[in-house]
């Protein structure tokens, strides 16, 4: 992430107004930014590609209370009681709430909040380098706090959804493609229509959360063996031997280097997930005695529409982020100061969409 002022005649002209000696000059110049950047640094949030950005977002007032009418989400034929997982407070644990099917579901929302500064002279020499690397950390900030408080839901969740929902690959250490496939299978398990049949369109996984090293297990597709079962003499017994994948299988592995997708599931790859890691070390928290290897893979179904964000947009600016001149400092600190926030609340309404392997 990197936002970047440009260097035009407008633009300098304000920074240097910034720090003018003229306090209400200066702070006029200040908003002026704050209500422009504003804007641009919420796009940029809801448009990288973390965790906390596989949530579908949902919009509502800034003095309102959002809320879920949980019938519409839900089949007919479910139990009396559904649970919903959410957290009241950005990185909190994970709980899960007990709601009648028929009821509409007020939402717990929480602030997350970031300020930076910077040395007056650097506005004064128009440095519009400092400003939008101010800028950037101030996104960076808000981000970081969405992705904690995403992970923490989304691995309290998978703890509390039971054994259909945690698998074991057959080695440790690395995925295969007969584990891939194994994913794929008991997703479609988890997600049967309203009926418990077969859905109108096939449900599985949409997109997988994978470490480096499971990305590296994928890549080795194209040169190590696939199969699982063995190949078979003539008198049924298994031969020994192994079978490499296919020549067409092969090419592709080695012409994609990135791996964006792998049998049409969407492969995104961070760095918090693998051995010693933070995503994982807070999965083995939550999960516990069942996680005894040391990577987890986690597949979700985004079709389904289970994993909710309710943003907040300000009445003023028309954003859900708002950038605001911080006028804590006075005049003889020489520095120039901005504060964001960003009221959200984060919750899955249904499991189903969730598959986990440890690996």
């Amino acid at each position: 992430m990197n936002i970047t002022l440009k260097r035009t005649e407008e633009q300098v002209e304000l920074v240097k107004a910034m720090a003018s000696r003229d306090r209400d000059v200066a702070y006029e110049a200040q908003q002026a930014l704050a209500a422009f950047i504003g804007p641009v640094l919420a796009e940029v949030i809801d448009q990288a590609p973390t965790i906390s950005n596989l949530f579908t977002s949902f919009s509502f007032a800034a003095d309102d209370n959002p809320s879920i009418p949980l019938d519409l989400y839900y089949d007919v034929t479910d139990d009396e009681y559904i649970k919903v997982y959410t957290t009241n407070r950005p990185g909190g644990l994970p709980s899960s709430h007990v709601t009648p099917t028929h009821s509409e579901m007020k939402l717990a929302t929480y602030r997350l909040e970031s300020a930076v500064d910077f040395d007056k002279r650097y506005a004064s020499r128009s440095r519009l380098d400092v400003v939008s690397k101010t800028m950037t950390r101030l996104a960076q900030e808000i981000l970081l706090q969405q992705e904690s408080a995403s992970a923490g839901l989304l691995f309290g969740t998978l703890a509390d959804a039971g054994s259909t929902h945690f698998l074991d690959s057959a080695s440790a250490g690395s995925l295969t493609l007969d584990d891939f496939n194994n994913l794929l299978t008991q997703a479609k398990r988890n997600n049967p229509a309203w009926t418990g049949g077969t859905p109108e369109r096939s449900r599985g996984i949409t997109d997988l959360i994978v470490s480096p090293e499971v990305i590296q297990s994928l890549r080795e597709l194209a040169y190590n063996p696939i199969n699982t079962k063995g190949a078979a003499n003539i008198d049924g017994a298994a031969e020994s031997g192994v079978i490499a994948a296919n020549d067409s299988l092969r090419q592709a592995l080695f012409s994609q280097a990135g791996m964006p997708e792998f049998y049409g599931v969407s492969l995104m790859e961070i760095y918090e997930l693998g051995k010693g890691q933070k995503y994982t070390n807070v999965a083995k928290k939550l999960i516990g005695s069942d996680f005894t290897r040391d990577d987890i893979v986690v597949g979700l179904d985004r079709s389904r529409e289970s994993m909710l964000r309710a943003v907040a947009v300000d009445a003023e600016s028309g954003t859900s982020l708002t950038v605001s001149a911080d006028d804590q400092y006075v005049t003889r600190s020489k520095k120039i100061g901005y504060y964001c926030e960003l009221e959200e609340g984060r919750t899955i309404i249904s499991d189903r969409g969730l598959l986990a392997m440890q690996v």
